[in-house]
């Protein structure tokens, strides 16, 4: 079976699409939890060099979320709306603020693999082809590959439990 280090990020030729792709060493519960806790999630998204502040977090379906990410001076930040949140799937809207105009739907997955392993899936699905495409010359992977690699870390020290039943 081959695994995903990286995240394969491809673009869906016939709609405004961007496919991700990146399995986990950990459980489904443990990546949901990682995707669902504000406290977890902001040590792990995004690029390094920038550090991030939840302003509000409701990871609940018809909650909503905000959060800014910052280095020195300069703040960058996102907001949506959880459509549907449950163990195995997140629907979500992303808005960067910097292009208010422009909303993503995105849907997360989580697959168990077996062997305490997950893959992880997500398509964001842009207002244009021109957002889309803008997104993926925004050096995006770098974000989404350095975040991935922290929560790698939070993961492998055991900072991401599964939730309480």
């Amino acid at each position: 079976m081959s695994t995903v280090t990286e995240a394969r990020i491809e673009a869906d030729p016939t709609v405004p699409v961007i496919h991700l792709t990146r399995d986990f060493a950990a459980t489904p519960e443990q990546l949901f939890r990682a995707h669902t806790d504000a406290e977890i999630f902001a040590r792990w998204v995004g690029p390094d060099s920038l550090s991030t502040r939840i302003d509000h977090w409701d990871p609940r379906t018809g909650g909503s979320w905000r959060y800014v990410a910052s280095r020195d001076d300069e703040e960058y930040g996102f907001h949506g709306c959880f459509h549907e949140v449950r163990p195995d799937r997140i629907v979500q809207t992303f808005t960067w603020e910097g292009m208010p105009d422009g909303v993503a739907l995105e849907t997360l997955t989580f697959e168990d693999l077996g062997d305490g392993r997950t893959r992880l899936r997500s398509s964001s699905l842009c207002d244009s082809f021109a957002a889309r495409d803008g997104w993926l010359q925004s050096g995006m992977e770098v974000g989404v590959n350095e975040g991935y690699a922290k929560l790698d870390g939070l993961l492998r020290d055991g900072a991401v439990q599964k939730l309480p039943t």
